[in-house]
């Protein structure tokens, strides 16, 4: 029987995530180890400035988003995450839900955010806080702009703690407003 056995082919199908951050394995929390003087000579040689015109965006049409400082690519800092999310004209972000509170500072534009229900009105400049455990959504209310939102949270302490409730109840739409499927975020 040996040699008329069928052969077994698995093939692999390498398919481009738009929103590879949700997909991919992450470094939510790094090994810290060495000798105290070593790790604290590290520490002080790492970058205090970091670049997000370096990053380029990822996501679209009507979500746009940036990590600029997070355990992965910061090793400065273990317990922040720090992003930079823009949403198109008229349009909105994830329905998601984390256990760790997040603070969103508007650097541009105005919308609203749906926190359990609740609607929230911001605009450039204001500040806005996302509790914990609390289920929301972003919208741009604006048909003829962009909204430019800085995010801070400090999930990788929670996840570190195993508080690793996260969850996408509904993805950004796949399809741009009417009049803006060529949108891109500005710099």
């Amino acid at each position: 029987m040996c040699g008329d056995e069928p052969t077994q082919v698995t093939v692999s199908v390498v398919k481009e995530e738009k929103w590879d951050r949700w997909q991919k394995k992450r470094i939510f929390v790094r090994e810290v180890s060495g000798k105290y003087a070593e790790v604290y000579r590290q520490l002080l040689e790492q970058p205090r400035v970091y670049k997000s015109k370096t990053v380029p965006f990822k996501g679209g049409p009507a979500k746009f988003g940036k990590n600029i400082i997070n355990p992965q690519h910061a090793p400065v800092t273990q317990a922040i995450e720090t992003h930079i999310d823009v949403l198109a004209p008229g349009s909105h972000g994830q329905k998601h839900g984390h256990m760790n509170s997040a603070v969103f500072f508007i650097l541009e534009g105005k919308g609203y955010d749906v926190h359990d229900g609740t609607r929230i009105n911001w605009e450039a400049g204001d500040a806005a806080i996302v509790e914990n455990a609390c289920v929301h959504q972003h919208f741009n209310a604006d048909p003829n702009h962009q909204a430019r939102i800085l995010i801070f949270k400090a999930k990788p302490m929670f996840l570190f703690f195993h508080m690793m409730f996260q969850k996408t109840v509904e993805y950004p739409p796949t399809v741009a407003q009417p009049g803006w499927e060529d949108f891109k975020p500005e710099e």
